[in-house]
């Protein structure tokens, strides 16, 4: 292979380039709200004024992870965390809150593995048209929709959720879609673990107009 001595002459130049990217205030604080944002958006890049070419060459390198479309994360975090696909389901749908199978898996009361991210959107919200992984979406509207949640930090990700409560209920209220024997088994593993409490699973009950179809369950396992 043949390289020209103008080439040549320019190596020292080009790899000084390359060094910049490593080492320049820009590509710094590149990674720092990578850090402070644990999977960033291609969005909070361009706001703080990083050209996209940052994210491609700090990419290159191996500091900075394209987790899919737009999704950035630091290299020490990708894949660290079991549930890391709710930590990009927060940043691709911030306006939704993690539910049913997932949050089940989240709160430890079920042994299902979810093939899809599970998320609540309020009522005539829009479902985003594509994303890196698998989603089921519910939509519900007033206090179905508000009522307990919570943030659960993944990957440095802040992630809504709902408690283990709310999830049975509202396991119990989709039981057409998640299974009526996956419901039963939530609720009597959150009782047993002592995930929840009567009280507090029959408040949600009652926002989610499901006292009548839970009241035999709960009576069962009194």
């Amino acid at each position: 292979m043949y390289i020209s001595s103008a080439t040549i002459d320019k190596l020292p130049t080009i790899c000084n380039s390359f060094a910049m990217v490593l080492t320049t205030p820009l590509a710094e604080r590149t990674l720092e709200i990578a850090r402070q944002r644990g999977i960033a958006r291609a969005q909070d890049f361009r706001a703080a004024g990083i050209p996209p070419a940052y994210l491609t060459r700090l990419a290159k390198q191996g500091r900075l992870v394209r987790l899919g479309r737009g999704l950035y994360q630091l290299a020490d975090f990708p894949g660290s965390n079991a549930d890391h696909d709710l930590a990009e389901a927060a940043r691709v749908i911030p306006h939704g809150v993690v539910s049913l199978i997932s949050a089940l898996r989240l709160h430890g009361l079920t042994t299902q593995l979810p093939g899809s991210v599970w998320m609540t959107l309020a009522h005539k919200a829009r479902a985003p048209k594509s994303t890196p992984f698998r989603v089921e979406i519910v939509w519900a509207s007033g206090e179905v929709f508000s009522s307990g949640t919570a943030v659960v930090r993944i990957e440095g990700v802040d992630v809504p959720a709902y408690s283990a409560a709310k999830t049975v209920a509202d396991c119990f209220k989709h039981r057409r879609r998640v299974g009526l024997n996956v419901a039963v088994e939530a609720l009597r593993d959150a009782l047993k673990d002592r995930k929840a409490t009567r009280a507090a699973i029959w408040h949600y009950a009652r926002i989610c107009r499901v006292q009548n179809i839970m009241r035999p369950y709960l009576e069962a396992l009194a």
